[in-house]
């Protein structure tokens, strides 16, 4: 019996950067585990949409697909456009089964895939005593993850930051700049950037405007293909099946 094929939903993006980072991210997912069909399909803005993906998936024969959510927290995307696209997908496909994956974050993986990026920006760990570190992201207008995020950077500053500020590039505040200048208001000397967000575009593009204009001293690139996310989406895609391998239990 083959395994479920993973569809990767990604929101898109306007900007070509975008598809591409996905792209290269779900390639190394499929060199990890050979055998396995990886899919991806998009929210908006770039082609496949995911309903075409499961149509298409559904004339080919395939029996079961695990939708993972290409999102770092559970906002406005995760818990609504996604199941949404999802139940009008099994409506649609009856005799396609489709289970859903959780999120990305929070995880380990995250937080060393952008350790990663910020060793690949020139930060060593001997210098995290002396440096700040800003965690910018997206932004939400969801109290649930912006929680998320501030508590991450609370998690983060016990790895041996002098100090860590969350920042966010729309919907919630502060903005990168502004936690930048907190930083420096609190006397710390070096201050460095974390992009919390996996693919460039329009607002990644602003987390970094704000960095420059603030004058950070590091800016570490998007999480993209790292390979800590690849092994992440593996982890999600194993534990939805699991969890859709589970018997129901019996009503009393």
């Amino acid at each position: 019996m083959s395994s479920p094929v993973l569809l990767v939903i990604a929101h898109g993006s306007r900007d070509p950067r975008h598809a591409a980072t996905v792209h290269a991210l779900t390639a190394r997912v499929r060199a990890l585990r050979p055998g396995l069909r990886v899919e991806t399909g998009f929210l908006d803005f770039n082609a496949p949409s995911v309903p075409r993906v499961l149509e298409r998936l559904a004339a080919e024969g395939a029996h079961e697909v695990v939708a993972l959510p290409l999102l770092l927290t559970r906002a406005f995307h995760a818990k609504s456009d996604i199941p949404a696209v999802l139940r009008e997908a099994r409506a649609a496909l009856p005799r396609l089964r489709v289970s859903r994956a959780e999120v990305l974050g929070p995880s380990p993986l995250l937080n060393a895939a952008l350790e990663r990026r910020l060793d690949e920006a020139g930060v060593r760990p001997g210098d995290r005593s002396s440096t700040g570190l800003v965690l910018a992201s997206a932004g939400s207008s969801d109290p649930e993850a912006i929680a998320v995020i501030a508590e991450i950077a609370r998690e983060l500053r016990h790895t041996g930051w002098c100090s860590v500020r969350p920042a966010f590039a729309s919907a919630s505040l502060p903005r990168t700049e502004d936690a930048v200048r907190a930083l420096r208001a609190d006397g710390v000397r070096r201050v460095a950037v974390a992009p919390y967000v996996i693919a460039p575009g329009r607002l990644p593009d602003r987390i970094a405007a704000g960095a420059a204009e603030a004058g950070a001293d590091v800016l570490a690139g998007v999480l993209g293909p790292a390979p800590e996310l690849a092994r992440l989406l593996l982890d999600r895609y194993d534990g939805a099946r699991v969890r859709s391998a589970r018997p129901v239990p019996l009503s009393a």
